[in-house]
């Protein structure tokens, strides 16, 4: 990896040459060490990342975090955030939902500019898999919002990355990192310096790790030249929202990519498979109860799996009611095409560990009030087991599977398969309608 740090004081007038500048140096100086004189520069696509991280740097300027900001979420995060609920009465639980980003937000502007500041080293940038490096070379653009008051400019980083190549290839792989970091508003301001860093004729991707927000012009521009805007669903705190947010950009003709609808993979294909034998086939027409669990704190995946049992199956939503209680209980009516009403039950199951991604499945059953009806179907993930869903009564008369997670849940594995098959994905889109469409009779 070699590295070189450029400070561009003048946004508005900055040049792409200064930074094109700097690459052309770090290749030639692979190229004079006999490093890389093979090396091959990005070819294959170029990825912009917006990496605003904000639960880092509150943590970090209100003392509780004193590790590098790099965008992962791994112990050291957690423990900062457990120790941020205890100290403000919120309840622990190592993530960040509503009340704990509201409040962290609350404490973070009563302070003074001085207090804001912190000294952690900023990583952001340079997290893209590696793997995913070693077999294409690319670009990747990270824009990194900071929280300083002033702004005094973006800074630009470059680097070039080469993984050492398994088989013994004199020919390098090479990856090309361009970070640029200033206040949201500096950011705005250089939207055209990040199009003219794109790559002509390659593939352009955006990968947008915040709530998105189509009334900021950087999303807008950003959206304008990608192939395929890729968000996640599990960071959002207000997951319901955010989701009609996706729709309104699909309904606009943006491609969109929701990393956390591939997490549904193993439940979609379980249930697709539980009922593939004749004689249960027919038994769908019989069912008209669907219960699902899920880990409290984000709803997105029980309702995108809504979405698509119900689109496949051509339920029509009719009503959305929230009761709430312990498990933040949501009743969801659906009328199937020859009339029968299905009632669904969305129920966030509180979970002493929570995995990588809040708010996964835990449980699904399918059942009907005929109790002739063979179609009772319990699915249900190895960490959580089937005791709850079991419990239903009958359970003798199901069809009951374990489901395994896949094993590349984090976001930046999957996002390495989501550039590898780019385009559209019409289960998806056709998916998200539904589910948008429950969202509204909430509304």
């Amino acid at each position: 990896m070699v590295t070189s740090l450029v400070t561009l004081q003048k946004p508005k007038d900055i040049s792409v040459d200064d930074i094109e500048t700097e690459l052309r140096e770090i290749w030639h100086n692979y190229a004079s060490d006999g490093a890389g004189g093979m090396a091959t520069r990005a070819t294959t696509f170029s990825v912009i990342i917006y990496e605003p991280e904000e639960i880092q740097q509150l943590l970090a300027a209100l003392g509780f975090y004193p590790n590098p900001i790099d965008g992962e979420h791994g112990e050291a995060t957690r423990g900062a955030i457990a120790t941020a609920q205890q100290t403000y009465g919120l309840r622990v639980t190592s993530r960040v939902d509503q009340a704990t980003l509201q409040r962290l937000r609350t404490e973070f502007h009563a302070l003074s500019p001085e207090q804001r500041r912190y000294n952690n080293a900023d990583l952001r940038g340079f997290s893209l898999n590696e793997a995913l490096a070693a077999q294409n070379p690319c670009r990747v653009i990270t824009l990194c919002p900071t929280f300083d008051d002033e702004d005094t400019g973006v800074t630009a980083q470059v680097s070039a990355y080469c993984p050492i190549q398994k088989n013994n290839s004199s020919r390098l792989v090479c990856c090309e990192y361009i970070t640029l970091r200033g206040t949201k508003k500096a950011l705005d301001r250089v939207d055209g310096l990040v199009q003219s860093l794109v790559i002509a004729d390659l593939p352009k991707f955006v990968w947008w790790k915040a709530t998105p927000n189509p009334e900021q012009l950087l999303f807008q521009s950003m959206a304008k030249i990608s192939n395929c805007i890729i968000l996640d669903s599990s960071y959002y705190g207000n997951p319901e929202s955010e989701l009609l947010k996706i729709q309104q950009l699909v309904e606009s003709g943006t491609p969109v990519a929701d990393l956390n609808w591939y997490r549904l993979a193993p439940w979609q294909e379980l249930s697709a498979a539980s009922f593939d034998p004749p004689e249960r086939r027919i038994a769908l027409l019989e069912l008209d109860q669907l219960g699902i669990d899920y880990e409290k704190g984000n709803a997105a995946q029980a309702l995108l799996y809504l979405g698509w049992l119900a689109s496949r199956l051509g339920w029509e939503p009719q009503d959305y009611k929230s009761e709430g209680g312990d498990y933040d209980l949501r009743r969801i009516t659906l009328k199937a095409k020859e009339g029968r009403s299905i009632d669904v039950e969305l129920a966030a199951i509180p979970v002493a560990d929570v995995g990588e991604v809040l708010g996964d499945l835990t449980g699904l059953r399918m059942s009907s009030t005929n109790s002739e009806a063979n179609c009772c179907t319990i699915l249900c993930s190895e960490t959580a087991g089937c005791m709850r869903m079991e419990s239903g009564g009958g359970a003798q008369s199901c069809y009951i599977q374990e489901v395994t997670a896949i094993s590349d849940q984090r976001s930046d594995l999957l996002l390495e398969q989501q550039l590898q098959r780019w385009g559209e994905d019409v289960l998806f889109e056709e998916s998200l309608a539904v589910t948008a469409h429950i969202l509204k009779l909430l509304n």
